[in-house]
């Protein structure tokens, strides 16, 4: 398809007013490609030989509106760090329409009425980051926003000295929050309340549709794709960073990558947001954070949703979490079936981890390729003994498995990445885009879009993170 047979729709601004606001992108100036995410371009129906034109270009900056686009910014509110804040809404993101089910914005596209005083823009740190690690996510299987492609520009931006803007083209197939619900809540406004769970039902939760108890068994459904959504994080070692209800996918999605991290050695208590001073969202309190926040919208939609049945919906959140993450850890121990101490086992593991400050991903990709032989991982720690005594407990849990070894490491090696795009990998790639160089991005796509490959052209990044970048805190405009 030609970017000139383009036809977006606007299935949100079905919504009344209040929901959302008309708004014209604000190009930046001499923009130009960084790179284009041509597997999510093929999803789109959108030919290869389009993405390096001059229009494609415009198109991201938008400067040039598609057959059908009705540009606009959504409202929604939220607890920050546990206060709620009446009125937030997209401040630097415009969206742009629909295609094949995919919510299209621009983020960094200028000011919108809820840039609260901000410019609205986007600089090219953020952006990189944002665009690379939506499809490292993807690529580890966990629900996620996507990317198509990200911009550069000349546009000088002001943060903490002057940068330069970009833009990413951001996709979602729902962009609704739980801060979306609480707007109208707080507001008692509940007819759009109303009219906004039919929205998210027919966008998210379709077979819910025409459903007499459809509003419970819709919260029902967001706090199960919520619990096995950290799950996942929790599994492979993903820090967000900011969990503000704002920041919360009424659809389970993984969205808004600000300051989050990979783990690099394991940390439970790890914090990778800098303003966070007591730790509200670190890494070991993302299931908490994930069910307080669960409990917000559940206040929100009391008004339409009887309180006591939803209580006892969201009483199940915690074993619906521990029973996710403990099938997510299995797989990652190549463990097969179910056996009592299992979890005993992953606690064990985990408190092993912390004392030895080991890299918590490159662990599991040497343990996706034991035989008993116990050497390789106690070379990965600052001494043997703990180490040593975990892998014992391991050996004898290895003895209920009924696949072969050799199955167990196939299994395994397509759940334990090789790579995770940690920060300092990330750095690099910035320092080098900032330089205009752009390499260091597609070789980071390449990684993101298949971590689990051996890429020996990127063996460098396969290790533990060099000691003098790990842990580092970012900013929110990092």
């Amino acid at each position: 398809m030609k970017l000139s047979e383009l036809k977006l729709t606007n299935p949100y601004l079905s919504l009344p007013q209040e929901c959302h606001d008309p708004v014209k992108p604000t190009p930046l100036k001499g923009p130009f490609l960084i790179h284009v995410n041509e597997p999510m371009a093929e999803e789109l129906g959108i030919d290869r030989e389009e993405l390096h034109t001059e229009r494609f270009v415009e198109f991201v900056n938008g400067s040039w509106h598609p057959e059908g686009s009705e540009p606009f910014a959504m409202c929604y509110a939220g607890h920050q760090f546990g206060h709620y804040v009446p009125q937030l809404g997209d401040g630097r993101a415009v969206n742009i329409g629909t295609l094949k089910g995919w919510h299209l914005q621009l983020k960094g596209a200028g000011v919108t009425k809820y840039s609260r005083s901000g410019d609205g823009r986007a600089v090219l740190r953020s952006s990189l980051r944002e665009y690379l690690m939506s499809e490292a996510m993807h690529g580890l299987h966990i629900e996620t926003t996507r990317a198509l492609a990200i911009i550069g520009s000349s546009h000088s931006v002001y943060r903490q000295e002057w940068e330069k803007g970009a833009i990413v083209l951001r996709l979602s197939p729902s962009w609704v929050r739980f801060g979306t619900f609480e707007y109208f809540a707080h507001k008692k406004r509940l007819d759009e309340l109303e009219q906004l769970i039919e929205y998210a039902i027919a966008e998210s939760y379709p077979h819910l549709l025409g459903k007499s108890d459809r509003y419970l068994r819709f919260f029902e459904e967001v706090v199960e794709r919520t619990a096995k959504l950290i799950a996942k994080w929790q599994a492979v070692g993903f820090n967000h960073g900011v969990m503000n209800t704002d920041n919360m996918s009424i659809a389970g999605l993984t969205i808004d990558y600000g300051p989050y991290a990979f783990l690099d050695v394991y940390d439970h208590n790890n914090i990778c947001n800098h303003t966070d001073a007591y730790g509200r969202y670190s890494f070991g309190n993302q299931p908490d954070v994930a069910e307080w926040n669960l409990r917000a919208l559940l206040r929100a939609l009391s008004p339409l949703i009887e309180t006591g049945a939803m209580e006892e919906v969201l009483s199940g959140y915690r074993r619906l979490y521990r029973s996710a993450y403990l099938e997510e850890m299995r797989q990652k121990l190549g463990l097969d079936g179910v056996e009592e101490g299992d979890m005993d086992l992953v606690k064990h593991l985990l408190g092993v981890l912390q004392a030895l400050q080991v890299d918590y991903t490159l662990f599991f990709r040497t343990l996706s390729r034991y035989e008993g032989e116990h050497k390789p991982l106690l070379l990965l720690g600052l001494y043997h003994t703990p180490m040593r005594e975990w892998l014992e407990r391991y050996d004898e849990r290895l003895k209920y498995n009924s696949c072969s070894t050799q199955e167990r490491h196939t299994k395994m090696l397509k759940t334990n990445p090789k790579y995770v795009l940690k920060n300092y990998m990330l750095q690099e790639a910035i320092d080098a885009a900032q330089r205009g160089e752009y390499t260091l991005v597609d070789d980071l796509f390449q990684i993101a879009h298949d971590p689990f490959a051996e890429h020996p052209e990127f063996e460098r990044w396969a290790g533990p993170t060099p000691e003098e970048h790990r842990n580092t805190k970012l900013s929110c405009s990092s």
